[in-house]
């Protein structure tokens, strides 16, 4: 019986940081697409569940910490970090991931990458604030990554791999965000590093849909589209 087991939708953001971790860990798991599960079990917070046997979590900044911290010895050895002082630098730029690189980038996939797809009007000045503010966060990266190979150090890390699915639909669903990230070498070959790795390859394959939980996630403050119904282009 698989110990691990991950509940979502391969092509949400939450599901695609943890499979990416799991992946690289070489550990062995269970993965039940919610989208198209038919039961009376349900995804409580409708982006993704783990568990590992009688231990839930649902966020997946904390589940790949607890895969990194519980099978050290699995896979790639230095993802999160082999002692102290590497862990708390990595600790340092998942931070500024979740609470500065998520929000600005989230608002740009939804409204660049999706609204068309799913009949909604695109805010421009939401557009044009938020491109504004991951500007200045990817000034910053430039600046660190022309020191180190990636931003903790000279080993990619979690934090790294937790840009990956947003960084993934801003570059290759959409122009703009694609400039944000090509315009600046040191990001750029940071970004070409890290989205050529095994496992996150591994895990793009098993994802065929859009990210489901945006628009519930961050909330719709945008215009329905003139258009209606959106059709819902498939990632590929």
């Amino acid at each position: 019986m698989v110990a691990l087991k991950v509940f979502g939708q391969p092509a949400s953001t939450d599901v695609a940081r943890v499979l990416t971790c799991l992946f690289e860990k070489n550990l062995e798991f269970e993965l039940i697409r919610m989208d198209t599960f038919k039961g009376d079990r349900k995804d409580p917070c409708g982006q993704v569940t783990f568990k590992d046997r009688d231990l839930t979590l649902v966020d997946s900044r904390a589940i790949c910490r607890h895969i990194s911290e519980k099978y050290p010895d699995k896979g790639n050895k230095t993802l999160f970090g082999t002692g102290i002082l590497e862990r708390a630098l990595i600790e340092q730029w998942l931070q500024a991931e979740a609470l500065i690189f998520e929000p600005a980038s989230s608002t740009l996939v939804l409204h660049l990458a999706f609204a068309a797809p799913f009949g909604l009007q695109p805010d421009q000045s939401l557009i044009e604030k938020n491109e504004k503010k991951l500007a200045r966060v990817l000034d910053v990266y430039e600046r660190r990554l022309g020191e180190n190979e990636y931003l903790a150090g000279d080993e990619f890390t979690l934090a790294d791999l937790s840009h990956l699915p947003n960084a993934h639909y801003l570059v290759n669903k959409t122009e703009r965000g694609r400039k944000l990230f090509t315009s600046r070498n040191n990001v750029d070959r940071w970004w070409k590093a890290i989205s050529s790795r095994s496992s996150w390859n591994q895990r793009n394959r098993d994802s065929r849909s859009l990210p489901f939980h945006l628009t519930s996630r961050m909330g719709w403050k945008g215009k329905k589209s003139k258009t209606g119904q959106g059709g819902g282009k498939k990632e590929k």
